[in-house]
């Protein structure tokens, strides 16, 4: 899965730098880890980058019809541009990526050949009213020719943004998921800030939909 957003805009404080990690449990688990630098400064519109590490496993058919685990691995850098306005920010990105899979069936673990593609980011924080959020990520990937989106809307209460949250996942080996939920965002503990996400989770070769939790965690650096 590719990586997940998990920055509120800039604007919160003087931060040039936020460390990032995202964990989306479920029939299949995905772990993501990274960095948002500000060429100049988060606080301020201007130049940005974005480098994560991920990796996770999912159970899948193969094509003689028996179960195996495949095990993804991930890394992009993207430099893009985030635009700073009244109302939220906007963000793009571009740059390259790298995947790794390998495969194992319970007799053997086979490495597939490495990947290399372009991925494209774009993310938006957009808040309607004072007391409301709503939040859209795309990120698109030729290395595995993957597409990942989230689609959430969330209500202030106590300080956190509490509300229903979609996204989506496909790539080309025909895997397909979908996540119905629920989350709170932007919730503090000491210097750390949190989103947790709990729902229904539905997949390419599992009947029926299943529970799925979502973690994401950000820090100044």
């Amino acid at each position: 899965m590719p990586l997940v957003a998990t920055i509120l805009p800039a604007g919160a404080g003087e931060l040039d730098a936020l460390l990032f990690g995202s964990l989306d449990a479920g029939a299949a688990t995905f772990m993501t880890v990274g960095a948002k630098l500000g060429l100049d400064s988060l606080d301020h519109e201007g130049f940005v980058m974005l480098a994560s590490l991920g990796g996770g496993r999912r159970q899948e058919r193969s094509d003689c019809d028996y179960a195996r685990t495949r095990y993804s691995f991930s890394a992009a850098t993207v430099f893009g541009y985030q635009w700073l306005f009244d109302w939220g920010t906007v963000a793009t990105f571009a740059g390259p990526e790298g995947t790794s899979d390998m495969l194992a069936d319970g007799r053997a673990l086979a490495a597939l050949p490495a990947a290399y593609g372009l991925r494209l980011h774009g993310e938006v924080w957009a808040r309607p009213s004072e007391d409301t959020l709503v939040q859209a990520t795309a990120v698109g990937g030729s290395a595995r020719d993957s597409l990942w989106a989230r689609l959430a809307w969330g209500y202030r209460l106590w300080g956190t943004y509490f509300g229903p949250e979609m996204s989506v996942y496909a790539d080309a080996t025909g895997y397909r998921k979908r996540n119905l939920g629920l989350h709170g965002t932007d919730f503090a503990l000491g210097h750390y800030s949190f989103r947790v996400s709990a729902g229904l989770q539905t997949e390419t070769g599992r009947r029926g939909a299943h529970p799925y939790l979502g973690l994401a965690v950000w820090a100044p650096w």
